[in-house]
């Protein structure tokens, strides 16, 4: 009767000494005093607790070293520029040459015609090539953050079990036997 007593406060202190204690049943195999139970249980859960720690502190080095390593884009408005000063002159030249007198004005005006058509496109250009590039930040900042969500709940979940483990283990050491 004694030593029933015993096993019942044991699996009572386990299951309500705090968060690593992981919801495991804990039985004595060795005859262990509830004082003895406790002792065994809160040292093993500092234990647990470290290993959950040291894992968690692991992981997100590795997630921020793996999330600080991308570039951010950049050269969008010196991109849409050329691609847009190339478009305006072509433009003008087409422009240009729909009409018959087109061919009669002299050559520097055909040139300085075609020069503004390509100055206007290149502005317009690098507006947009702006635009695409600042989009393009904000679509890889939200999948970086996605990322770091995601690296950041694996992390925990993979702590979590080291820490099960670890404490599953510190009590089988003791002379316990643990069951999930």
């Amino acid at each position: 009767m004694l030593n029933k007593a015993r096993i019942c406060t044991g699996i009572v202190l386990v299951g309500t000494l705090g968060i690593h204690a992981h919801a495991e049943t804990v039985m004595p195999t060795k005859g262990q005093t509830p004082e003895q139970i406790q002792k065994d249980a809160g040292e093993c859960q500092a234990q647990a607790k470290t290993t959950y720690d040291q894992t968690l502190a692991s992981a997100n080095q590795s997630a921020a070293a793996a999330t600080s390593s991308a570039k951010p884009a950049t050269g969008g408005r010196a991109r849409g520029a050329v691609v847009g000063a190339a478009a305006g002159a072509a433009s003008a030249q087409a422009q240009g040459n729909r009409y018959e007198n087109y061919d009669k004005v002299d050559s520097d005006v055909q040139q300085e015609y075609r020069q503004n058509q390509a100055k206007d496109a290149a502005v317009a250009g690098a507006v947009v090539g702006g635009a695409k590039q600042r989009q393009s930040r904000r679509e890889q900042a939200k999948t970086q953050e996605q990322q770091a969500q995601q690296q950041s709940t694996t992390a925990a979940q993979s702590a979590d079990a080291a820490s099960k483990q670890a404490y599953s283990a510190c009590m089988t050491t003791r002379g316990y036997s643990v069951t999930p």
